[in-house]
């Protein structure tokens, strides 16, 4: 059975890479906003993308953050995976450069995204706990090969993890 997981990532650089990951199955992630649907959310204020941030992570076990080129340093990415650790969720990131887009294009490798934050009262930096994951191979294939044939586990480790927390 897919685990329930909320998918964190760069909509406009990385939609297209996310639903690439979404295809391969192993995972049951909420719904997907179109452009439009997502602009619709954004004219309701900040407080609307927090209502809709926090409506469809919950009943979620795993926040899965999906690095792109400039995922690091969004303010919702960096609001979702605080929410989801706070709420006692587990938390990973993937590298996603490697995919490649609507226009068949990879990207940059983005920074990691948990680098700079704390937890434990801010003795324990949070990227030195929160997995983060390289998928192997130099083409967009064997990426999504290795996402493929890994991501069930990631989430299991990621979760178990945040339980020992």
């Amino acid at each position: 059975m897919a685990r329930k997981v909320f998918l964190s990532f760069h909509y406009d650089n990385d939609n297209w890479r996310v639903q690439t990951i979404r295809n391969i199955g192993a995972i049951e992630g909420q719904t997907l906003l179109t452009s439009n649907q997502w602009e619709d959310v954004k004219a309701g204020g900040e407080s609307a993308i927090k209502r809709w941030i926090d409506d469809n992570m919950s009943g979620k076990s795993c926040n899965v953050v999906l690095i792109g080129s400039q995922t690091a340093g969004r303010k919702w990415v960096e609001y979702e995976f605080k929410k989801a650790w706070g709420d006692g969720k587990g938390v990973l990131g993937i590298h996603i450069h490697q995919l490649l887009d609507s226009n068949r294009q990879s990207s940059a490798k983005g920074r990691n995204p948990f680098s700079g934050f704390t937890i434990n009262d801010g003795k324990t930096k949070f990227d030195s706990v929160v997995p983060v994951y390289d998928p192997a191979g130099t083409t967009s294939t064997a990426a999504y090969s290795s996402i493929a044939n890994n991501i069930e586990t990631w989430i299991e480790q990621a979760i178990t993890v945040r339980k020992q927390w």
